[in-house]
């Protein structure tokens, strides 16, 4: 039986490793038979993305950095050239100094906020200004955030301010392409061990923290947020738009928030 993303091409931005929720959204659609095509940020990460690729059936790997409006367009052209059209873009796609995320955000530096809004927010609006052209009807946008863009967590910082940005550029990018039968959601998935999250200071203790005051008592894996990411790439949402799943377990729903040094078990 053909997979619920057969004969779907989409490219994906941001895996950064194998851990990454990208990879784990990119499994996923590969499993279900879309064609990919992948970028990487900074050069050092091609040697990783690659082999991914390959894993994935694709050859189809660009450099883009997200900050770089000509390596976007380039990204862009080029699919364009090899696809002529698009039915779903991932954009996995964040990052602040690490200094910023660790003390307070009373601490924050006018460069470390300026580069984690750029980067991790307006990052969205400027892929979608270039695949948005590309995109088929019926086809998506899809991006990533957290619950600290809706509560403080520990640590999270102005990364937590920068994805409360991300979620409203989902609502307005929504409106915007909606006439065009394009839908725009994210996924704020709990907590998983990636390269990203290893920046955040006490990021093992809200990760225990997660899997005792969960709902379902356990932490988010990687293969969750994938399979949950295919309802909103396939024709499974094409109702839904505008629209942050949760996926963390149920914890976006308890009222608790995680404390750095609390003891669970």
């Amino acid at each position: 039986m053909a997979g619920v993303l057969a004969g779907r091409r989409g490219v994906v931005l941001g895996v950064a490793n194998e851990r990454s929720l990208a990879w784990g959204i990119a499994q996923a659609a590969a499993r279900e038979g879309a064609e990919l095509a992948f970028t990487f940020g900074a050069p050092v990460l091609e040697k990783r993305v690659r082999p991914l690729a390959a894993q994935a059936g694709s050859q189809l790997v660009f450099p883009c950095d997200v900050q770089d409006d000509v390596q976007i367009d380039d990204v862009f052209a080029a699919i364009q050239e090899e696809w002529g059209g698009l039915d779903f873009v991932v954009h996995a796609v964040a990052f602040a100094d690490r200094e910023e995320l660790r003390g307070e955000f009373l601490e924050t530096s006018r460069e470390g906020f300026r580069l984690a809004m750029e980067v991790s927010a307006y990052s969205l609006v400027a892929v979608a200004r270039r695949a948005v052209p590309l995109i088929k009807e019926g086809g998506s946008l899809l991006t990533l955030s957290y619950l600290g863009a809706e509560r403080t967590v520990p640590h999270y910082n102005v990364m937590g301010v920068a994805k409360a940005a991300l979620e409203a550029s989902v609502r307005y990018l929504a409106a915007d392409v909606g006439p065009r039968g394009v839908r725009v959601n994210g996924i704020s998935a709990g907590p998983v061990r990636t390269l990203a999250a290893a920046g955040v200071g006490g990021f093992h203790a809200v990760l225990d923290w997660y899997a005792a005051a969960a709902p379902l008592r356990r932490a988010t894996t990687q293969q969750e947020v994938g399979d949950a990411a295919l309802l909103l790439l396939s024709d499974w949402g094409r109702g839904i738009t505008g629209e942050i799943l949760h996926v963390d377990s149920g914890y976006h729903s308890v009222g608790v928030p995680p404390t750095i040094g609390d003891t669970v078990g």
